[in-house]
């Protein structure tokens, strides 16, 4: 039973990385473009079929890196061309109801090119040794998620603190109105926050593909536990959205060694317990939702 409960664990975790990496992007577009983006799992699910697609010809590590900058390219084609004219609506249900009519577009474009079926995504043998007989489930490729879910976030940060773009971010999450007044571009900065955020949903596809295959519908199944993530951790926060998305990934897999059929509904239970407890999140703004 021992091993059982830390084999499913292990497997939370893993996909808590994978919501954890998807929240870090819906956070900092929440943040700074005021966009709900619900295409954010299609992103994701375009990025895996562009490393698909590349890994014959430049491998898989070739793929993981220019997959997600494709499409960030795409995403920074949206952003300027759609997103864009809806930021001087003040209510977030306008760009909530294109990113979630971009995602079906999206969607339907990948059945169209790479069809409905879904695809494996080649990764290097080496990675899928186990790394101990005992615990089989234990392989390098699974450590190599958690350890790209860690140095991205950590890369992250230290854009947001040590770079310029990275400070009139966060200066631009606090008061946009003062840094435009001060004679930043708030439009190329909303930019490229919007392409980091697709950056990081890019990764977080190719490495739940590795993981669990390609279908144009795999960005669906990380969406809402992504949005769970930011309002467990707290809306305003990149480090609550990480610890939100490692910590719904465990709990969903832990349940799953007692209860399987709870294995989702956990994660909604965890939400509605931190909504009424503490509402602005583990580490989100006082007041927010207060």
């Amino acid at each position: 039973m021992g091993l059982l409960l830390l084999f499913n664990a292990f497997n939370g975790l893993i996909q808590g990385a994978f919501y954890a990496l998807m929240a870090l992007g819906l956070a900092l577009i929440l943040g700074l473009n005021n966009t709900i983006n619900f295409a954010q799992g299609a992103f994701m699910a375009l990025a895996a079929y562009f490393a698909f697609t590349l890994t014959p010809y430049v491998g898989f590590w070739g793929g993981l890196i220019i997959a997600p900058l494709l499409a960030g390219a795409l995403g920074l084609a949206i952003e300027t061309s759609l997103i864009r004219r809806l930021y001087n609506r003040k209510d977030p249900i306008y760009t909530l109801l294109l990113t979630f009519g971009l995602a079906f577009i999206m969607q339907d474009m990948i059945r169209t090119i790479w069809g409905a079926q879904g695809k494996p995504l080649e990764i290097p043998q080496f990675l899928n040794q186990p790394l101990s007989s005992t615990y089989f489930f234990l392989t390098g490729y699974r450590l190599f998620v958690v350890g790209v879910a860690l140095v991205g976030t950590a890369a992250l940060f230290g854009v947001l603190r040590f770079t310029r773009i990275g400070i009139r971010i966060r200066a631009g999450n606090s008061d946009l109105e003062t840094i435009s007044a001060l004679g930043v571009n708030i439009y190329l900065l909303r930019s490229a926050n919007f392409v980091i955020g697709i950056v990081f949903a890019g990764v977080a596809g190719i490495l739940a593909a590795g993981q669990l295959g390609l279908n144009p519908n795999m960005g669906d199944a990380l969406i809402m536990p992504a949005f769970v993530a930011i309002v467990v951790g707290g809306v305003g926060s990149l480090v609550g959205s990480l610890l939100g998305g490692l910590i719904i990934g465990l709990a969903s897999g832990i349940t799953t060694a007692f209860y399987p059929a709870a294995s989702e509904v956990v994660i909604y239970i965890i939400m509605g317990v931190m909504l009424v407890v503490r509402p602005r999140g583990l580490m989100g703004q006082e007041g927010l939702f207060e």
